[in-house]
């Protein structure tokens, strides 16, 4: 059985990214000593988890070498990823999100991490009314295929773990993550102040729109948490509706829909999406949660009492969050 490490150094995995950026600046601010490391690139036929599955099983070069570099953490996080929602399914899509996560894993339990902690995306569950901590999945596109087939794929290693396995393997689903210069929040300003921002009347439903901070100081939470983390985490809600996630991004109010139209509007949509084979899974989807937003349970965040800060609404405002 290999050396159970020191929870106070960290490795992660796409350090330089959007998301492992920040995660390294939060962990650093309180403490932790953090190794940064560049993502290897991996590839898999797109076709299934299986495929996903034997080429992570043949990539023991990789695996030795990820060994060698978290020799002496206790906690892995795996921050690294393609974050293209629109993107189609390719090799490349498939190796950096399902069979990057169960290599590095292999990495981190040879080289005996205490906890390995995995970046996915609420997007894997789909249109669900709710979101929710189980391991159900309803991917719509290919990006949330692919993050959907490396989360199996760790729930799975996690529960076939031997007791010589001390690696506690951990998912986080990030929602949807804002920020300062990503692109996807440039977008959400620009269609918040045009006359397309709008929402389904009333207009209070709650949306999964959050701040990467407020991802960064959880993923700081779950790698710290003295004691057993479930296998799939939900990162907490930060209390914006439809309405006020546009009103903070476009400084007025958004134009209040007929329910009822907005949902013929998306249903004639997907209709079309379908037979163009999915093209506008992704632009169907983003509208959807414009008008209907999103809602999700409390969660185990809740249950021990982790609250990251607030602070998407003063994001989208204009601020630095």
């Amino acid at each position: 059985m290999s050396e159970t490490r020191d929870a106070t150094t960290w490795v992660v995995i796409g350090a330089s990214g959007f998301v492992g950026s920040r995660i390294v600046a939060d962990a650093r601010s309180r403490g932790i000593t953090i190794v940064e490391l560049a993502a290897p690139r991996l590839e898999a036929v797109p076709a299934s988890v299986a495929a996903a599955r034997t080429a992570a099983a043949g990539a023991v070069d990789v695996v030795d070498e990820l060994a060698a570099a978290f020799r002496g953490a206790g906690v892995v996080v795996n921050a690294a990823g393609l974050a293209t929602p629109d993107a189609e399914m390719s090799a490349s899509l498939v190796g950096a999100n399902a069979v990057l996560p169960l290599v590095a894993l292999a990495a981190a339990r040879r080289s005996g991490a205490k906890r390995f902690v995995h970046l996915s995306s609420a997007a894997v569950q789909g249109p669900v009314l709710v979101l929710d901590e189980s391991t159900r999945t309803m991917p719509f596109s290919p990006y949330s295929q692919s993050k959907a087939w490396g989360e199996q794929l760790l729930v799975e290693a996690r529960a076939e773990g031997t007791p010589d396995d001390v690696t506690e393997v951990v998912v986080v689903r990030a929602t949807s993550v804002q920020g300062p210069g990503r692109p996807t929040t440039d977008r959400l300003r620009r269609l918040a102040t045009s006359p397309l921002a709008s929402v389904a009347s009333p207009g209070d439903a709650p949306t999964p729109v959050t701040s990467v901070a407020a991802l960064a100081e959880f993923v700081t939470a779950v790698g710290t948490f003295d004691g057993i983390v479930p296998a799939v985490v939900l990162q907490p809600w930060e209390g914006l509706t439809v309405s006020s996630v546009l009103e903070a991004a476009g400084g007025r109010p958004p134009r209040r829909l007929p329910r009822l139209l907005c949902r013929f509007v998306v249903a004639s949509v997907r209709v079309v999406s379908r037979l163009m084979g999915g093209r506008l899974a992704g632009p169907i989807r983003r509208v959807e949660l414009m008008w209907f937003g999103q809602g999700q349970t409390s969660g185990w965040a809740e249950s021990v009492g982790i609250r990251p800060t607030p602070a998407v609404a003063d994001l989208l405002r204009g601020g630095d969050a």
